[in-house]
């Protein structure tokens, strides 16, 4: 006899808990029970005022992070969506089944208040909760690089110039005229350094102002350079909806779209835990921000580092020597330069 399932619901029983209903096994069970989020509070603080009205808690907020990262979503909107309908990720919130879920819009602002920095702080953090677990053996470094696609359409993609040109416009509509300006900043920067004295201070502090500092500028590239005898596209045309993204060529769909280069270092041991990132635009090849990270990373977590791999996109005469000559090993393909015949 074939059944016929009727569509009926009755109300929960009272004594009914979410508790209950999240089996004990669950990953956002041990996710909970191992990571302790709290101290997110005491990093955001001073970006709160002492009265007014209670905002989302910063730790709900970072767990709605992770569960965007852990689910692989693109959007806060499309992560509220997800968590009203899971019973474990409310759980994993504390929110009871008849409590009212925070907003995708406050979400979005609260991340433009924190800013960059914070979730720097915070990757950091959770880093650091890796080394003292014994995750991390600080031996040997990966890196790697992966394009991903921007939220963007091609389409909304004008001419820098005249983009930019308007953004000044309006920025010197809204500011006063006796800010201080880049070569005042620059010179004042440039009297509290500290260093080597003479012609060798001289010549490292001529080197060091002509290095693109990728981390200190966010990732951001520097406009205007030309490398390779040629100028790129990113250079001439920017998305007025998604300035950072730029133009990117994937081979499989065979169509420019908008993206960006995420760049990632690696720890060698068996939990290949990431001890660093930086997101670029797409035009950004690997090798570029390598040293930088590289030298980062050792100096930041203060490794013992033995060797340092990497495909042939890093393998640039500058990273290889510079590798080398702080004592690590490179195991780094060199790029195929020559015809292909012996």
């Amino acid at each position: 006899m074939m059944g016929t399932k009727e569509r009926r619901f009755d109300p929960l029983p009272r004594e009914t808990s979410l508790e209950e209903l999240v089996p004990k096994d669950h990953f956002y069970r041990r996710l909970e029970a191992t990571l302790d989020l709290s101290f997110v509070r005491e990093l955001v603080r001073p970006l709160y005022a002492r009265g007014g009205r209670p905002s989302v808690d910063p730790v709900v907020f970072f767990k709605l992070q992770l569960i965007m990262f852990f689910e692989d979503l693109r959007s806060e909107r499309q992560l509220m969506r997800v968590v009203a309908d899971r019973l474990s990720l409310r759980w994993y919130l504390g929110y009871d089944l008849n409590e009212t879920l925070p907003d995708h819009s406050s979400l979005t602002r609260i991340r433009e208040r924190f800013g960059l920095t914070v979730f720097r702080r915070f990757f950091e953090r959770i880093v650091q909760e890796c080394f003292e677990a014994g995750l991390v053996r600080g031996e040997e470094l990966f890196f790697d690089a992966t394009k991903v696609e921007a939220n963007a359409s091609l389409d909304s993609a004008g001419s820098r110039a005249l983009v930019e040109y308007r953004f000044g416009e309006h920025l010197a509509g809204i500011f006063p005229e006796d800010a201080p300006s880049a070569p005042e900043t620059e010179s004042a920067a440039a009297d509290a350094v500290v260093g080597p004295a003479g012609r060798e201070g001289q010549a490292l502090a001529q080197r060091n102002a002509g290095r693109h500092r990728w981390i200190a500028k966010n990732g951001h590239q520097e406009r205007g350079v030309v490398r390779w005898g040629y100028k790129r596209m990113a250079d001439l045309r920017v998305s007025t909806t998604d300035p950072d993204a730029s133009p990117m060529h994937q081979k499989k769909q065979g169509a420019s779209r908008l993206g960006y280069q995420t760049h990632y270092v690696v720890d060698g041991g068996k939990a290949r835990v990431i001890l660093d990132a930086l997101v670029t635009g797409a035009e950004v090849n690997e090798n570029l921000p390598m040293l930088e990270m590289l030298f980062r990373s050792r100096f930041r977590w203060r490794l013992r580092l033995r060797s340092v791999t990497g495909d042939a996109a890093y393998g640039t005469r500058e990273n290889l020597a510079n590798v080398e000559k702080a004592g690590m090993r490179a195991y780094i393909a060199l790029p195929d330069q020559g015809s292909g015949s012996p």
